[in-house]
């Protein structure tokens, strides 16, 4: 069975975004009505500014007190963010998702820039998972072995 890609796995195929002047409680909002764990903050020519995900909401909203009826996406959000493009391999997504630390990965077409929407550790199968999970291992034994 050919491996998936990450366009081909994306369980939702259109990009859910705010602008960098929206609020945080606006963009959770979105979050919620999409029933997404991110939300791309685009701005008003098309490019992809930062993502804020649930963890950025929980980390950098609610644990530090900031009002999100007051704060905008722009001073929380994750600033230019890793991305993909659409045919990557599931795989190799998730273990770049593993070695970096984060869960979600906006996909972006490299000759356009045109913005594809999120792939997100969820849109993954189990046995691509563990795929990855071995391959991360396998990595990290690699360097060891070298370091």
């Amino acid at each position: 069975m050919p491996e998936r890609t990450v366009f081909q796995s994306m369980a939702q195929r259109h990009v859910v975004n705010v602008g960098p002047n929206a609020t945080v409680y606006d963009a959770a909002c979105v979050m919620t009505r999409a029933n997404c764990g991110s939300v791309l903050v685009i701005d008003t020519a098309g490019t992809l500014q930062g993502i804020v995900t649930e963890r950025d909401l929980m980390t950098r909203v609610i644990a530090k007190k900031v009002d999100p009826a007051t704060a905008q996406v722009s001073e929380i959000m994750t600033r230019n963010p890793r991305c993909t493009p659409p045919e990557t391999k599931v795989t190799d997504a998730v273990l770049i998702m593993i070695e970096c630390g984060f869960r979600h990965l906006p996909i972006v077409k490299p000759d356009t820039g045109k913005i594809m929407g999120v792939f997100s550790v969820r849109d993954a199968m189990p046995r691509e998972v563990n795929a990855a999970v071995s391959l991360a291992e396998f990595n990290e034994q690699v360097n060891d072995a070298l370091g």
